[in-house]
């Protein structure tokens, strides 16, 4: 169901398991530990200095996409990922609720259960695939290790996606964001997130992401990708305004998608567990367990607030309308609609 950028730009006078960026162990135990044996990750954690050294880079190009060059580096290892037949992949745009659809899926293939969720962070439960920062900071290799059925997490653009998903058959949901909202969360992911270079002042950032210049690159061709290969694939499309809207509806669609039925009660404790107010304090979900160099919560946290129109406290009066005929032009001949405010 798509919602007709016509009736809800917004045209008022003012105005994102996310991009993982490395796994680090979910407690000040496994921190300290020698061994990664007994955890579902594949990292030993690196010295702050090696961290910090490692994920700092520019953007190369993969096939036409920006992108991190140690990602692409690795892509050799995605592009040959074999993806099993119960695999569900979880594909989003950056900053688009990836991080709040991959705990509603744990939180389903776990019937509920929240210790069960509780067990390691995010990004250690949803793997993302085409992660890789150095030799221990692998995507491809920790999903070789985790047990099935696996949920598995990637920003890929539908043309990337490795063949595997496709011939296996395997269950896509996708989740799509409104632009303007996705953009200023990417500016402030971009400042606290230590992989991204320095995105530079709000209105240089807006440029950049509407020229699509970017990590993953244009927010037009992937959502449309994706919207374009759901009518000939396994694809759920969701949306994020919808999810924020009506939880339990989208919920139910993630059910039924999957052929698997919930109790009321258990649906009641995921949508519970998943609302952004619980997410946000608790460390599995909220990406606290990263390191400083990794994520400085400081500088702005990764849970920032969770709403939809929070654009309309950032975009000029100018930027706003400049944006809204950039969004036409790209979106023309597509019936792809989005919501900007609820």
């Amino acid at each position: 169901m798509g919602h007709c950028p016509r009736h809800s730009l917004g045209t008022g006078s003012s105005t994102t398991p996310g991009t993982v960026l490395a796994q680090v162990p979910a407690s000040s135990e496994v921190v300290k530990a020698t061994s990664r044996e007994d955890s579902q990750c594949c990292v030993d954690p690196l010295s702050a200095m090696e961290q910090e050294d490692a994920i700092r880079q520019e953007l190369g190009s993969l096939h036409g996409i920006p992108l991190y060059k140690s990602f692409i580096e690795g892509w050799p290892q995605v592009k040959a990922f074999q993806a099993r037949p119960d695999d569900l992949l979880i594909s989003t745009y950056p900053k688009s609720g990836t991080t709040w659809l991959s705990e509603i899926m744990d939180m389903i293939y776990h019937n509920g259960d929240v210790e069960k969720c509780r067990r390691d962070a995010i990004y250690n439960r949803v793997p993302f695939l085409e992660l890789k920062v150095s030799k221990s900071l692998c995507g491809v290799d920790q999903l070789e290790n985790t047990p099935s059925p696996r949920l598995v997490k990637t920003h890929l653009p539908v043309q990337l996606l490795p063949t595997s998903f496709w011939e296996k058959d395997c269950k896509i949901i996708y989740m799509a964001r409104n632009p303007k909202d996705v953009v200023i969360s990417y500016y402030y992911f971009h400042q606290m997130a230590k992989i991204h270079h320095d995105p530079g002042t709000k209105a240089e950032f807006l440029e950049n992401f509407m020229a699509g210049k970017v990590p993953y690159g244009s927010w037009y061709d992937h959502v449309r990708g994706w919207w374009e290969k759901k009518r000939e694939k396994k694809i759920l499309y969701l949306f994020y305004e919808d999810m924020k809207k009506d939880p339990r509806q989208e919920v139910q669609k993630i059910l039924q998608f999957l052929g698997k039925e919930l109790s009321e009660r258990t649906v009641e404790s995921i949508l519970h567990h998943t609302s952004f107010q619980e997410m946000k304090k608790n460390p599995a979900a909220n990406y606290e367990t990263m390191l400083p160099t990794l994520m400085d919560h400081s500088i702005s946290p990764f849970l920032r607030k969770g709403i939809s129109g929070d654009w309309k406290n950032h975009f000029t009066v100018a930027q706003n309308e400049r944006f809204d005929q950039h969004y036409q032009e790209l979106m023309a001949g597509s019936d792809l609609c989005f919501q900007m405010e609820l």
